[in-house]
């Protein structure tokens, strides 16, 4: 073929490769679709939308659905919440179940929720059908010592106004808890709590644990009550355990302070006993001494050694007495 005859088919290919990117890179049905749902939107905002990295569809398909379901919103609106890395499909969904249910919610306010990181539709959703949350068991302590373990279920609305900054689920159930066990340590016996287990929902409600939160409680229900150990019981016996202890200390203690004077005693008396022996041992020599310097004489000497005899002879006697004395009693 010659080339006057190939260059048509290359124009051909060209404008359909042209055409192939230009629906490639131009979302005509997409276009084609919004026209048809009574959205006026122009080529070039599709187009704007691209150079701005915004998937169209993400954006105008959510635009359609708000649209047909009269809510109030623009193009600029839902492209400026998708750029700052919201839902828009969330979004709007939410939108229209706030209409459908009577519920006044901006779009600022439901941009500003979604970027919190909270579900917005979720959160229309439990205005308008309200959520149970059930508690684990919650162990309080009644005055006469008994353990009562109690479980209940929250019913709660969300609060739209206050999903922005205000508490989760964790801390509707950490106060409910509060509530539950500080009712039941305030109660004079566990009878009564299990009496009348309404008393501590009505003062745990009472208290107005929503403050702050996300949520506003509607209702707290009891669901189960038991009951536990004998704290006080325990108690009791570990400071009975404990006084035991300390007792045993203190006899030990004062047992070793009784052995150590016993010692001490002991070994003055072997030091007495020591000296008074060293004492005798010199007075042989001093007797010795005095005869030899003529302080002492012949007599004098024979004096003291019938002194001493005649001690010995009364020591050994009265022994001997005693001796006589414990046979007769025996």
């Amino acid at each position: 073929m010659t080339i006057q005859e190939l260059t048509p088919l290359i124009i051909v290919g060209l404008i359909i490769i042209v055409i192939a990117v230009l629906f490639t890179f131009i979302p005509v049905m997409l276009w084609i679709s919004a026209l048809a749902a009574g959205v006026r939107i122009s080529i070039l905002t599709l187009i704007g939308m691209r150079l701005r990295r915004v998937i169209p569809s993400r954006v105008i398909n959510p635009l359609i659905k708000a649209h047909k379901a009269g809510v109030d919103v623009d193009t600029n609106q839902l492209e400026s919440h998708y750029l700052a890395g919201g839902n828009v499909d969330r979004v709007v969904n939410a939108l229209i179940a706030a209409q459908r249910a009577n519920i006044e919610l901006s779009f600022e306010r439901c941009a500003a929720i979604d970027l919190a990181g909270r579900d917005v539709l979720e959160a229309v959703q439990m205005s308008v059908n309200p959520k149970v949350i059930e508690t684990p068991f919650i162990a309080g302590v009644a005055m006469d010592g008994i353990e009562v373990k109690a479980k209940a279920r929250i019913t709660v609305r969300a609060n739209i106004d206050r999903l922005v900054g205000g508490a989760g689920e964790d801390t509707v159930i950490a106060r409910v808890g509060e509530g539950i066990v500080s009712t039941i340590g305030s109660s004079e016996n566990h009878n009564k709590v299990l009496e009348n287990p309404d008393r501590i929902s009505q003062n745990v409600l009472s208290k107005g644990l929503d403050a702050g939160t996300a949520f506003e409680i509607l209702s707290i229900d009891i669901a189960d009550i038991d009951i536990g150990k004998n704290i006080g019981a325990i108690l009791q016996t570990d400071q009975a355990e404990a006084d035991k202890n300390i007792a045993q200390a203190k006899a030990e203690e004062r047992r070793a302070m009784a052995i150590a004077q016993e010692q001490e005693m002991r070994a003055r008396v072997q030091e007495m006993q020591a000296k008074v022996v060293e004492a005798e041992a010199e007075v042989p020599q001093a007797l010795a001494e005095a005869l030899r310097s003529g302080k002492m004489g012949v007599m004098d000497y024979m004096n003291y050694k019938n002194i001493n005899a005649d001690t010995d002879m009364r020591d050994t006697l009265g022994k001997m007495s005693g001796d006589d004395q414990g046979e007769e009693e025996k």
